[in-house]
């Protein structure tokens, strides 16, 4: 078993430093999210603790919690001092009776960064000295991945968010878009319009949606190939999801007639990105 300890130790984390673990999760917001889209955010939020938690600590191990008890090492920070206030705004989470002053160690850890999961050893308590428990490193991935699969019907994603699962062959990803074909939906959130398109290759949901990421976000499509060239950041309103599963034995003509089936239901040729 290798252990988070273990391996920040043979990166050269001082041992006679005072350390603690600390896990953020808080049901007010979407972490992981807000790390991932607004670090700034995020430092803030993690420097403003309304209990002085930090009082007598040299460092900190941040990671963000995940499902159960899965945390994710996102860094360690020297705690260089603290300004206490009498009075906070409760309802900013970036606010606080203690504001630290977190500085994060860098050039030493950046391998790890993102990458190594950790099974949390205490669910009741979110900040902890390095030395109380050790804690199982369970997984390092090839990178942030924010959007674990679960469930072909319960996910959103944004382009950002394909883009990164395609670009890093995500396995749990490639695995299940791969395994069907089916009808799809693009929803751009800057005019609420919505393009329906089908996937009926050898790859299935896979291999559609890694063209709109080699393309840019258009795949190919007439209207959005006209909105990517406008601006070539447009991908970044763009947000998929699946509407239908289809078999793989599916012929291309039954799932062409699924795909009219639907651009008929949410009238995407009259009002959205369809021309056809």
């Amino acid at each position: 078993m290798i252990t988070i300890q273990e391996l920040l130790i043979n990166r050269g984390l001082n041992q006679e430093s005072k350390i603690k673990l600390v896990r953020h999760k808080d049901n007010r917001c979407d972490l992981y999210n807000k790390y991932r889209n607004d670090k700034e955010w995020f430092y803030k939020y993690q420097s403003s603790q309304a209990k002085p938690v930090f009082k007598d600590t040299d460092y900190i191990v941040s990671f963000i919690g995940e499902e159960g008890l899965s945390s994710r090492f996102i860094g360690v920070f020297k705690v260089n001092s603290v300004e206490e206030k009498n009075t906070y705004n409760t309802d900013d989470l970036t606010d606080g009776n203690y504001i630290y002053n977190l500085e994060k160690i860098e050039n030493v850890y950046e391998d790890l960064t993102e990458r190594v999961i950790i099974k949390w050893s205490n669910p009741i308590s979110w900040h902890q000295w390095i030395t109380t428990k050790e804690m199982e490193v369970i997984e390092i991935q090839p990178g942030l991945h924010y959007k674990q699969f679960n469930d072909y019907y319960d996910f959103i994603l944004n382009f950002d968010e394909l883009k990164e699962i395609v670009d890093n062959q995500y396995k749990d990803w490639k695995r299940m878009l791969s395994a069907t074909k089916g009808i799809y939906l693009i929803h751009d959130t800057n005019t609420g319009k919505l393009y329906v398109g089908s996937a009926y290759g050898e790859e299935g949901i896979w291999g559609r949606w890694s063209d709109y990421v080699k393309t840019n976000g258009s795949g190919g499509n007439k209207m959005l190939v006209e909105l990517i060239n406008n601006d070539h950041t447009y991908a970044k309103n763009f947000q998929f999801s699946i509407l239908m599963l289809l078999p793989k034995t599916i012929t291309n003509d039954e799932a062409i007639n699924k795909e009219r089936l639907f651009k008929n239901k949410l009238g995407t040729n009259t009002f959205g990105l369809n021309c056809n």
